[in-house]
């Protein structure tokens, strides 16, 4: 096995486990788009198949197929005649697993799987008749199956009600890096950013890999962005629209409710965005909002205390919000925008949302710092009923403490001042007083820096900085 896996511990450990399970096995590995799934699983068997076929995007079944034989001749070292359809297809695949003089474990790599299954194709049905009715009933088959669109990964084998229902018998949901992950990936490319640098990175990019790929060494962050994002032709300038193209065949419904999440950043309820979107409240947006969650562009909370229809759905995509934030209405050409962008309230606006995001995304971390990852607790956010008071993280814990969390993006120590600090505490009442809980109020400060230890610094319970944030 190569060495250049960055993080991914648990999935390595999983790939070694079903690599050597003593039965068949049928693996799913699903994410969005650019997160790393085809490099994980190429470079963990170093690019040693049995057989690898990968699928293309918008081509025809006639491509596909022909794809497929290629590939297979490849493999098998044998002139197997093109087909025109997939049972055909499959049953070669049979033949050449069954004529094999290699005795030991078979991987078998179908990546971007949804890419073959073109409408009236029937490859989905011969898929499964080949697992079902063969694979599955040998000892020696590793069947690997993954794909960006992970709606279709989903519905269409993980919540299979056909041939393929109950029949996965392993899934890895590959998520972007840590902040841990991504200054280990920096570190292995020799690119020298300070942590509050790294977090800015991730601010814009979350941990995709293949977005931090593009990062060149010997440049500032701010060198690095205006050449990605801002210069004529960057890479990543139009990567927006491809992105949800590629996952979703009509995403003209799911980029409205993204730019509509966007606006408001603290979240919305579902009859918000109806009435913003014009989209009925129906199973329409029903689907969209499933494929946008399970994409990870959106996250749903449970408001404190009320009913899933009070549930919150908030834009939590990095990537998705720079963009929207400070690309698609720009009208500028200046190739160093980035280098050159003051403090203005746009920008310190969308430092401290995003911060607000990195903490969202390493709850883990912060259920570490505070000593908590043994008690049974749940993450929530909430609303005053007047809509005029938002807690954005609650952890509510068995051990009857809620963590009540203030975040605070800041270039230096965060200071609480007179105001600030009556504002926290009429936070605290009015929550007390809406949701009529007993539990003991905490309240958390996620700064950057730490909190100046001055006379405001004793109305809170503890403090979580970014450095706690890197933790694995």
């Amino acid at each position: 096995m190569m060495r250049t896996i960055i993080g991914r511990q648990k999935e390595q450990e999983m790939l070694s486990e079903y690599e050597h399970s003593p039965k068949s096995e049928l693996l799913v590995v699903f994410g969005r788009r650019r997160v790393g799934k085809t490099f994980l699983i190429k470079e963990y068997f170093d690019n040693h198949f049995f057989f690898y076929i990968s699928g293309a995007e918008n081509a025809t079944k006639k491509m596909q197929l022909k794809n497929f034989n290629l590939a297979l001749k490849k493999h098998s070292k044998y002139p197997y005649p093109a087909v025109e359809d997939w049972q055909d297809a499959f049953e070669q695949l049979i033949h050449f697993i069954e004529n094999s003089k290699n005795e030991g474990r078979k991987v078998i790599f179908f990546d971007e799987l949804p890419w073959f299954d073109t409408m009236k194709s029937g490859f989905l049905s011969a898929f499964e008749y080949f697992w079902n009715t063969f694979a599955s009933a040998r000892n020696d088959i590793f069947l690997i199956v993954c794909g960006s669109a992970t709606s279709w990964i989903v519905n269409k084998i993980i919540k299979n009600r056909g041939g393929l229902h109950n029949r996965v018998t392993a899934q890895i949901h590959l998520n972007p890096f840590t902040l841990k992950e991504t200054e280990e990936f920096l570190t292995y490319k020799n690119i020298v950013f300070s942590r509050y640098q790294i977090a800015e990175c991730y601010m814009i990019m979350g941990g995709i890999p293949y977005y931090l790929e593009q990062l060149k060494k010997g440049k500032s962050l701010s060198q690095n962005i205006d050449n990605l994002f801002f210069n004529k032709d960057s890479i990543l300038t139009d990567e927006y629209r491809k992105m949800y193209a590629s996952l979703f065949k009509k995403f003209d419904k799911h980029v409205k409710i993204i730019e509509i999440l966007g606006k408001k950043r603290s979240g919305m309820s579902r009859e918000e965005m109806v009435a913003q979107s014009k989209i009925p409240d129906g199973g329409g947006l029903t689907g969209v909002l499933s494929d946008l969650e399970m994409c990870g562009f959106i996250n749903v909370y449970n408001s404190y205390n009320k009913k899933s229809k009070n549930r919150i759905y908030q834009l939590v995509d990095f990537y998705s919000l720079f963009y929207l934030t400070f690309i698609k209405n720009n009208l500028q050409t200046n190739p160093n925008y980035w280098s050159n962008l003051t403090e203005s309230s746009t920008k310190l606006s969308w430092c401290g949302y995003s911060f607000e995001l990195v903490c969202l995304m390493h709850i883990e971390q912060i259920r570490r710092k505070l000593g908590i990852s043994g008690v049974v607790n749940y993450v929530n956010s909430w609303r005053s009923e007047d809509k005029t008071c938002q807690i954005d993280l609650l952890i509510d814990r068995n051990d009857h403490v809620i963590n009540v969390c203030e975040i605070k993006y800041s270039k230096n120590e965060y200071s609480i001042a007179k105001d600030d600090d009556c504002e926290l505490q009429a936070k605290l009442a009015k929550f007390r007083s809406e949701t009529a809980t007993k539990k003991a109020l905490h309240l958390t400060m996620l700064t950057t820096f730490g909190v100046s230890k001055n006379q405001y610094y004793g109305n809170i319970q503890s403090e979580i900085t970014l450095d706690d944030l890197f933790a694995l």
